[in-house]
Protein backbone atom coordinates (compact mmCIF):
# COMPACT_ATOMS: atom_id res chain seq x y z
CA UNK A 1 0.00 0.00 0.00
CA UNK A 2 2.75 2.49 0.86
CA UNK A 3 4.36 1.93 -2.49
CA UNK A 4 1.12 2.44 -4.38
CA UNK A 5 0.94 5.68 -2.27
CA UNK A 6 4.46 6.94 -3.13
CA UNK A 7 3.59 5.97 -7.01
CA UNK A 8 0.64 8.24 -6.77
CA UNK A 9 2.37 10.86 -5.17
CA UNK A 10 5.36 10.64 -7.94
CA UNK A 11 2.86 10.87 -10.61
CA UNK A 12 0.92 14.08 -8.64
CA UNK A 13 4.69 15.87 -8.08
CA UNK A 14 5.48 14.82 -11.51
CA UNK A 15 1.67 16.82 -13.01
CA UNK A 16 2.31 19.59 -10.91
CA UNK A 17 5.60 20.64 -12.10
CA UNK A 18 4.67 20.21 -15.64
CA UNK A 19 1.19 22.15 -14.92
CA UNK A 20 2.59 25.46 -15.56
CA UNK A 21 1.74 27.12 -18.84
CA UNK A 22 4.28 26.81 -21.88
CA UNK A 23 5.09 28.31 -25.16
CA UNK A 24 2.80 27.12 -27.65
CA UNK A 25 -0.06 26.74 -24.97
CA UNK A 26 -3.20 28.83 -24.78
CA UNK A 27 -3.34 30.35 -21.72
CA UNK A 28 -6.32 30.96 -19.41
CA UNK A 29 -8.43 33.83 -20.93
CA UNK A 30 -9.16 35.88 -17.87
CA UNK A 31 -6.36 38.58 -17.39
CA UNK A 32 -8.09 40.41 -14.36
CA UNK A 33 -10.26 43.15 -13.60
CA UNK A 34 -9.68 46.78 -13.67
CA UNK A 35 -9.66 49.68 -10.98
CA UNK A 36 -13.12 50.30 -12.34
CA UNK A 37 -14.46 46.62 -12.54
CA UNK A 38 -14.51 45.98 -16.19
CA UNK A 39 -12.68 42.38 -16.84
CA UNK A 40 -9.80 41.81 -19.25
CA UNK A 41 -9.25 38.87 -21.26
CA UNK A 42 -6.66 37.49 -23.53
CA UNK A 43 -9.34 36.39 -26.42
CA UNK A 44 -10.03 40.59 -26.29
CA UNK A 45 -7.03 41.63 -26.91
CA UNK A 46 -6.58 38.75 -30.21
CA UNK A 47 -4.49 40.28 -32.96
CA UNK A 48 -2.17 42.40 -30.58
CA UNK A 49 1.35 41.18 -28.72
CA UNK A 50 0.19 40.99 -25.39
CA UNK A 51 2.94 41.55 -22.77
CA UNK A 52 1.32 40.68 -19.41
CA UNK A 53 3.30 41.67 -16.39
CA UNK A 54 2.41 40.34 -12.82
CA UNK A 55 3.32 42.79 -9.78
CA UNK A 56 3.04 44.09 -6.37
CA UNK A 57 3.85 47.17 -4.08
CA UNK A 58 6.13 44.93 -2.34
CA UNK A 59 8.06 44.04 -5.13
CA UNK A 60 10.70 46.48 -5.75
CA UNK A 61 11.70 45.60 -9.21
CA UNK A 62 7.97 45.23 -10.26
CA UNK A 63 7.73 48.82 -9.56
CA UNK A 64 11.06 49.79 -10.92
CA UNK A 65 10.26 48.03 -14.46
CA UNK A 66 6.09 49.61 -14.75
CA UNK A 67 7.57 53.07 -16.23
CA UNK A 68 9.86 50.76 -18.86
CA UNK A 69 6.75 49.02 -19.93
CA UNK A 70 4.86 52.31 -19.93
CA UNK A 71 7.30 53.77 -22.14
CA UNK A 72 7.30 50.23 -24.43
CA UNK A 73 3.26 50.65 -24.61
CA UNK A 74 3.94 54.87 -25.81
CA UNK A 75 6.46 53.66 -28.17
CA UNK A 76 3.77 51.06 -29.53
CA UNK A 77 0.65 53.00 -29.82
CA UNK A 78 3.18 56.27 -31.31
CA UNK A 79 4.11 53.75 -33.76
CA UNK A 80 0.59 52.05 -34.36
CA UNK A 81 2.42 48.85 -33.43
CA UNK A 82 -0.26 45.70 -31.92
CA UNK A 83 0.69 45.74 -28.69
CA UNK A 84 -0.79 45.50 -25.31
CA UNK A 85 1.19 46.01 -21.89
CA UNK A 86 -1.32 44.61 -19.12
CA UNK A 87 0.25 44.85 -15.86
CA UNK A 88 -1.65 42.23 -13.07
CA UNK A 89 -1.86 43.48 -9.32
CA UNK A 90 -0.86 39.84 -7.46
CA UNK A 91 -2.84 39.09 -4.36
CA UNK A 92 -2.83 42.80 -2.95
CA UNK A 93 -5.93 44.43 -1.19
CA UNK A 94 -8.15 45.95 -3.66
CA UNK A 95 -7.60 49.35 -1.77
CA UNK A 96 -4.02 48.92 -2.20
CA UNK A 97 -4.71 48.10 -5.88
CA UNK A 98 -7.07 50.94 -6.47
CA UNK A 99 -4.75 53.49 -4.90
CA UNK A 100 -1.38 52.40 -6.69
CA UNK A 101 -2.80 52.39 -9.78
CA UNK A 102 -4.84 56.17 -8.78
CA UNK A 103 -1.02 57.28 -7.59
CA UNK A 104 0.79 55.95 -10.94
CA UNK A 105 -1.70 56.15 -13.78
CA UNK A 106 -0.60 59.80 -14.81
CA UNK A 107 2.86 58.58 -14.81
CA UNK A 108 1.82 55.48 -16.69
CA UNK A 109 -0.43 55.94 -19.63
CA UNK A 110 -1.56 53.46 -21.88
CA UNK A 111 -1.19 50.86 -18.83
CA UNK A 112 -3.54 48.26 -19.02
CA UNK A 113 -3.90 48.08 -14.91
CA UNK A 114 -5.96 44.79 -13.74
CA UNK A 115 -6.35 43.03 -10.22
CA UNK A 116 -5.23 39.67 -9.22
CA UNK A 117 -7.34 39.27 -5.89
CA UNK A 118 -6.05 35.95 -4.71
CA UNK A 119 -3.12 34.79 -7.06
CA UNK A 120 -5.02 32.28 -9.00
CA UNK A 121 -4.70 34.28 -12.55
CA UNK A 122 -1.10 34.40 -12.26
CA UNK A 123 -0.50 30.46 -10.58
CA UNK A 124 -0.46 29.08 -14.39
CA UNK A 125 1.76 31.23 -15.60
CA UNK A 126 4.04 29.96 -12.17
CA UNK A 127 3.49 32.60 -9.70
CA UNK A 128 4.08 30.61 -7.22
CA UNK A 129 7.89 30.45 -8.01
CA UNK A 130 7.84 33.77 -7.70
CA UNK A 131 7.37 37.40 -9.25
CA UNK A 132 8.27 39.31 -11.21
CA UNK A 133 6.76 37.13 -13.69
CA UNK A 134 6.20 37.95 -17.78
CA UNK A 135 4.22 36.52 -20.00
CA UNK A 136 4.40 37.47 -23.73
CA UNK A 137 1.58 36.19 -26.24
CA UNK A 138 1.68 35.96 -30.13
CA UNK A 139 -0.97 37.61 -31.81
CA UNK A 140 -2.87 34.73 -31.92
CA UNK A 141 -3.47 34.58 -28.16
CA UNK A 142 -0.90 31.74 -27.54
CA UNK A 143 2.00 31.78 -24.91
CA UNK A 144 5.55 33.02 -26.73
CA UNK A 145 7.32 33.57 -23.63
CA UNK A 146 6.95 33.16 -19.76
CA UNK A 147 9.93 35.12 -17.59
CA UNK A 148 9.75 34.66 -13.62
CA UNK A 149 11.78 36.18 -11.13
CA UNK A 150 14.00 38.00 -14.10
CA UNK A 151 16.00 41.53 -13.11
CA UNK A 152 17.15 44.49 -15.30
CA UNK A 153 19.96 42.42 -17.27
CA UNK A 154 17.02 40.75 -19.50
CA UNK A 155 15.93 44.34 -20.36
CA UNK A 156 17.49 43.90 -23.78
CA UNK A 157 16.10 40.28 -24.06
CA UNK A 158 13.03 41.04 -23.27
CA UNK A 159 12.08 43.99 -25.56
CA UNK A 160 14.18 41.72 -28.17
CA UNK A 161 11.36 39.10 -27.73
CA UNK A 162 9.04 42.14 -28.26
CA UNK A 163 10.50 43.15 -30.86
CA UNK A 164 10.16 39.81 -32.63
CA UNK A 165 6.95 39.10 -32.04
CA UNK A 166 5.57 42.46 -33.38
CA UNK A 167 7.73 41.44 -36.33
CA UNK A 168 6.21 37.84 -36.62
CA UNK A 169 9.47 36.34 -36.36
CA UNK A 170 11.06 33.79 -34.84
CA UNK A 171 14.03 33.92 -32.43
CA UNK A 172 16.58 32.72 -35.34
CA UNK A 173 14.40 35.00 -37.86
CA UNK A 174 16.21 38.77 -38.22
CA UNK A 175 14.76 41.14 -35.65
CA UNK A 176 13.74 44.78 -36.77
CA UNK A 177 11.90 45.23 -40.02
CA UNK A 178 11.03 48.21 -41.34
CA UNK A 179 7.93 49.50 -38.46
CA UNK A 180 7.86 46.44 -36.60
CA UNK A 181 9.53 47.14 -33.82
CA UNK A 182 10.18 48.96 -30.50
Amino acid sequence: MRRIAAVLLGLMFCVAVHAHVQPGDTPPDALGTTQDGHEVTVSSLRGKVVVVSFWATWCGYCMKEMPVLANLQSLATRRGLPLQVVTVNYREDRRVFVNTVRALRPRLPGLLMTWDRDGALGRPYGSDKGIPLMVMLRRDGTVAHVHIGYGEDMLDTLVGEINELLAGTTATSAVGHAGGSL
